[in-house]
């Protein structure tokens, strides 16, 4: 009987190492860019053509490599910065694996070119599919520059698996950040289709993330500093009137290296509490220093994905040191135990100091006191009240429907057979006594119906209202405003802006009219009608972060996600107060909706607790 374990080829055997080390393109770029960082580079250069596919370029002008060390540079596990088991415990370079080199030759066309400055003559390797095509002496500058050509090229079925150049760029565009941010002592530089897209010269960290992210964001960074025996955590954070609810400015840095660590956002998410409205994401570039022993970087191949030793104690310092950073600049409450604000005015002299006394009258008695005379209420009042729960009664009813059932036709039947002798506006106003609506926490409004408590969501319950009155009038031409004497310019992250050269079309077929400037700046000259100015910056974000996540297509399924985005932008939010006018209103528009008690994201806008449900609570 025939042995059947065989050991595989080196080709097949780097192409599947390469499955795991890189992904797509900008996997290549991150790789290839680190192995410059650790060579010394101060000038680093990446020349991209159709976002990777056809060709990644790294020049730099490093330490450079021997003719030995650039060949033995693609074979697996080489490396040059590990020697022992015990080594791995003090890792300061970026690569350590051994892997990135003879992954990405597994998978493209490469060619090496590197010199050490001692040497007269550099050395060029050409390599395919992990097969050696040519090495030999030629002429070149002093460090390496090295190209993968088609990627993917063995391997059809991964190649078709990338997405669009724009997708694959956006993603190069955050590796090349990455590395730009943690080395602003570093020129970089990067070309795409023969066009330059940065040209980042060598300066501090602050400007640095000013040149990479808009010059608006200066004014909005607050530095961190702190310094313990077991960590040292540095960088910036953003205001809180800075936060998006789109992510994208959010960087977490472990020994020069970027890594994604939910437990550390969160340490940072609970030093903004109580200052950020709800689904709101504070910006951060926060580095971390620890001793190397402290943290392992060993337990994935993309080494993002890190565990640290003492995680507690760097969750609490974490949190401590952006809440020191936003105290520091009055944006929170700071407590001082060593002195009191008072000596902060001293006395004029010659002012006598008393001790403070309390004034009471011995003659008082709660027991004395007048009741008042509660007024009966009048007949009017509960003939209004019985109009009402009528109408609370069909939003009930409608509520108990059968799965299946069309609630917004049974509600628009009774609705108008409630109203028959009336206009529905008229009747909401004039039936309903005021006093008996009620805001509870700036968030519900609550009234007492004859099947129990009526709870209705604000915020739900205006952008359902808006959704229907935004769906209607996208139904026709979109109206458009005209900002030509005042246009509004934004800007946004190189990604950001990629995506949003890529949806104007799009949006343009809504009512809006933008201009790209470059460098991530954009004029609006018009916008919908129905879009408020001051809301514009807010709804390009939510836009851009649903088109991240869903792509949102142009036609008529885009008209309704973008009508439920302007109305989630415009509509009133959690917290704001609301007269008793306001409150009113917004009731009567909402029963006037054709599904009142679903928000445009399937969420519930209102509930009746009867009187069990509320018995069960209190029992």
């Amino acid at each position: 009987m025939s042995d059947f374990i065989r050991l595989l080829p080196d080709s097949v055997a780097n192409q599947i190492a390469a499955g795991e080390v890189i992904q797509r393109p900008a996997s290549a770029v991150k790789e290839l860019m680190e192995n410059a960082i650790d060579a010394g580079a101060t000038q680093i250069k990446l020349i991209i053509k159709d976002a990777g596919r056809t060709l990644i370029q790294v020049i730099d002008n490093g330490t450079g490599m021997t003719v030995t060390d650039a060949r033995m540079c693609f074979e697996r596990h080489a490396t040059s910065k590990i020697r022992e088991a015990k080594d791995l415990f003090a890792i300061r370079t970026l690569g350590f694996r051994g892997e990135a080199l003879a992954s990405i030759a597994a998978v493209a066309q490469v060619e090496l070119r590197t010199r050490k400055e001692a040497d007269e003559l550099g050395t060029s390797v050409i390599i395919e599919g992990s097969r050696i095509k040519s090495q030999e002496s030629v002429s070149c500058p002093k460090g390496t520059s090295i190209s993968a050509r088609n990627l993917f090229f063995n391997i059809p079925a991964r190649r078709n698996f990338l997405k669009s150049d724009s997708v694959e760029f956006r993603h190069i565009l955050e590796e090349f950040q990455r590395i730009a941010l943690v080395h602003p002592d570093v020129e970089l530089s990067l070309v795409h289709n023969e066009k330059p897209v940065f040209q980042l010269s060598k300066v501090n960290l602050r400007q640095r993330i000013v040149h990479l992210f808009g010059s608006n964001i200066n004014e909005k960074l607050l530095p961190v500093d702190m310094k313990t025996e077991q960590v040292q955590i540095f960088g910036f954070i953003g205001k809180p009137e800075a936060a998006k609810r789109t992510r994208g400015e959010q960087y977490f840095f472990a020994n020069g290296r970027f890594i994604r660590h939910s437990y550390l956002h969160h340490a940072v998410e609970q030093a903004f509490e109580e200052l950020l409205p709800e689904s709101a994401i504070p910006s951060y570039f926060l580095f971390i220093e620890v001793d190397p022993l402290t943290i392992d970087v060993n337990i994935h191949p993309t080494k993002t994905e890190v565990n640290f030793q003492h995680g507690p104690l760097l969750y609490g310092s974490m949190r401590s040191a952006v809440k020191h950073a936003l105290g520091m600049f009055t944006l929170t409450p700071i407590l001082d135990f060593e002195r009191e604000a008072i000596f902060d005015h001293p006395l004029p002299p010659g002012h006598e100091v008393k001790a403070p006394t309390i004034r009471i009258n011995p003659d008082y008695n709660p027991f004395n006191q007048v009741k008042p005379v509660l007024q009966k209420p009048t007949e009017g009042l509960r003939a209004n009240r019985d109009e009402w729960e009528k109408v609370y009664e069909i939003v009930r009813s409608s509520n108990d429907l059968e799965p299946g059932a069309n609630k917004s036709e049974l509600f628009e039947t009774d609705l108008s057979s409630a109203t028959r002798n009336n206009h529905p506006t008229e009747l909401m106003v004039n039936s309903f006594p005021a006093a008996k609506l009620i805001q509870v926490q700036n968030r519900y409004i609550i009234s007492n119906v004859k099947s129990g408590l009526l709870i209705v969501d604000q915020q739900r319950a205006h952008e359902r209202i808006l959704f229907e009155q935004i769906s209607t009038m996208l139904e026709k031409e979109p109206g458009t405003q005209q900002l030509n004497l005042f246009p509004i310019t934004i800007q946004l992250s190189m990604v950001d802006s990629d995506i949003l050269i890529e949806i104007k079309n799009d949006l343009c077929k809504l009512g809006f009219d933008i201009n790209e400037l470059g460098g991530g700046s954009f004029v609006v000259n018009s916008i919908p009608a129905s879009l408020p100015i001051k809301a514009i910056e807010e709804f390009i974000g939510e836009i851009l972060e649903d088109y991240k996540k869903n792509k949102v297509e142009p036609g008529s399924a885009g008209r309704v996600k973008f009508a439920g985005i302007l109305a989630k932008t415009i509509a009133i939010k959690s917290g704001k107060v609301l007269q008793t006018e306001e409150m009113q209103s917004l009731i009567d528009q909402l029963f006037a909706c054709k599904v009142p008690d679903m928000a445009p994201d399937g969420k519930q806008i209102l509930r009746i607790l009867n009187q069990i449900e509320i018995e069960k609570l209190l029992h």
